[in-house]
Formats: structure tokens, C-alpha cells, sequence
């Protein structure tokens, strides 16, 4: 497909919580940097429980060569925490960040000084100016606590206006779903880019545990199939890049800017999937 031979890609990780998954993760990274990826984002726990690893991996990455953004979640956070945070963020030389509201963590009855993502927006460019850019989330199936599906845009649009630079998606499986969000918050003024979250299908009872906790649809249809290979998990692996590389040309081809690969801390379905839709750049 000569079309997406510049598409840009970017990945995502998790902070590795032993030093085996640390260790590994060097592997994996240097696995995908071959692909040229624009960046990496670097995601972190409810409350800012690995905060310090999310900013580890951030500064191992940039200081390899390649950019990253720390996810940065305001749940918790007071305006003088995060004007800290956004003052370390500047010393470690990082100019991207994805900045999200969060999930209260259990136990948690206050949601700090902010309550919604684009207030953080909101606070970072009355800091900082044009300083950061800055990604931010969306559903384009609608977020799982949100009240209605206009709320859910309306939400969205906030986060625009206040500031956000661009925007991922949660990751999905029906490429209709994201015209029509995109459709529909241009409508509505917000024209940034918005870039499709994509899940590599490599375990079928991982999919369906991590769908149900985030409200990500899986159509019926690719439900049944997982479900009918049972324990075979090199049909699995076929069937499910069969599945996403179809999906990812559709996005491509629909004009989708870019694509964003949730990796799971692992290199290879990452790899495969980039390699089948030919999307690195050369």
C-alpha cells in the first residue's frame, strides 16, 4: 500500500514493575525502534503509583534518541504538584506528554484540584504556554462512566478547546466507530488529529478481560472466531493480525494520521502488524 509508506506510527508501554520486565523492555524497545516510530508513551498506575518508573522509562527513551511522552494524569493532584511535575518534566528534556484525568484509585474520595482532563489541559497552557505538546484521550465507542454519548463528545471538545495538540483513541475494532467520532467532534469545532489506539490481538482471554474494564466493543463476530480456537494460540496470533491489519488499512485509507500501537511491553505483534500494513518509514 504506497499510499501509508509515511504514516506515522507510535507506540505505547507500561512501566515495568520488575527488573526482569525492565531488563526485557530494553530488548523490546530496541526491537521497535528499527520501525522508526514518531514516539513512545509511557503510561502510569492509578494516583501516580509509578510515577518515578513512567519518568524512568521516558528519559531512557529520549536519551536513546527517540521521543516519548509520560502519561500524566491530574486525579489526586493539587496545582502546586503538578506545576512540580511539569517543572521536572522540562528538566528531563521532555516536550510531549498524554494528559488525562485518570481513574480514582479504590480508596481514594477526592478527586484533588482537578476533576476533568481539560482542566489539566487548561492549567498546563496557562503554565507553560506552547511549550508541551499535548495529547490527550478519547472513545470513540464512549467512555464507559460517561452519561450519554453527546456528554461523552461534548467532554472531548472541552479538551480541544482548552488547548490539546492532538488525540488517541481507546483501542477498537470497528473502524465505523471512529469516522463517525471524527465526523462528529469536526462538526463540533475539534479538528485536531486524531490518532486510532490500536490492540494487537495475541491472547483471547487477555482481550476479553481488558475490553470489559474499558468498555472497548469486540464485534461478535471476532468474539465467536477467538472463542472457537480455544487454547490455540498460534491460530489466535494469525487470526487476530488478519483481523487488525484489515482494520488498520481501513483507518489508513479512511485518512487516519497516524496509528498508535498498544504493545503490551512486547515487540513482536507490534512488528508483524507495522510490517503487514507497511506503514515504517523509509
Amino acid at each position: 500500500m504506497s499510499t501509508a509508506k509515511h504514516t506515522p506510527i507510535s507506540f505505547e508501554f507500561f512501566p515495568p514493575k520488575t527488573p526482569e520486565g525492565a531488563a526485557k523492555l530494553v530488548n523490546v524497545r530496541h526491537e521497535l525502534y528499527v520501525l522508526k516510530p514518531e514516539f513512545f508513551s509511557v503510561t502510569y498506575g492509578a494516583g501516580g503509583s509509578t510515577q518515578d518508573g513512567t519518568l524512568q522509562q521516558v528519559q531512557a527513551i529520549l536519551s536513546e534518541g527517540f521521543d516519548a511522552a509520560p502519561h500524566f494524569s491530574c486525579i489526586g493532584a493539587t496545582r502546586d504538584s503538578v506545576r512540580e511535575q511539569l517543572a521536572a518534566f522540562k528538566a528531563a528534556g521532555i516536550r510531549r506528554m498524554v494528559a488525562l484525568r485518570g481513574d480514582l484509585p479504590s480508596g481514594h474520595g477526592t478527586f484533588g484540584e482537578f476533576r476533568y482532563a481539560s482542566e489539566l489541559v487548561t492549567f498546563i497552557r496557562e503554565e507553560t504556554g506552547d511549550y508541551f505538546y499535548l495529547e490527550v484521550g478519547c472513545y470513540p465507542e464512549v467512555h464507559p462512566q460517561a452519561k450519554s454519548p453527546e456528554a461523552d463528545l461534548q467532554a472531548y471538545v472541552t479538551k480541544v478547546r482548552a488547548g490539546a495538540s492532538s488525540a488517541i483513541t481507546q483501542y477498537f475494532y470497528n473502524s465505523d466507530a471512529y469516522f463517525r467520532f471524527v465526523d462528529d467532534a469536526y462538526k463540533l469545532g475539534a479538528d485536531i488529529p486524531v490518532v486510532p489506539g490500536i490492540m494487537p490481538i495475541i491472547s483471547s482471554t487477555q482481550l476479553m478481560r481488558f475490553s470489559d474494564a474499558c468498555g472497548a466493543e469486540i464485534p461478535r463476530w471476532i468474539r465467536l472466531r477467538l472463542q472457537a480456537f480455544g487454547d490455540d494460540t498460534a491460530s489466535i496470533k494469525a487470526f487476530g493480525l488478519d483481523v487488525v491489519a484489515d482494520l488498520c488499512e481501513q483507518l489508513l485509507n479512511g485518512g487516519a494520521p497516524g496509528l498508535h500501537l498498544y504493545t503490551m511491553n512486547q515487540a513482536q505483534a507490534a512488528k508483524q502488524l507495522v510490517e503487514r500494513i507497511n506503514v515504517h518509514q523509509s
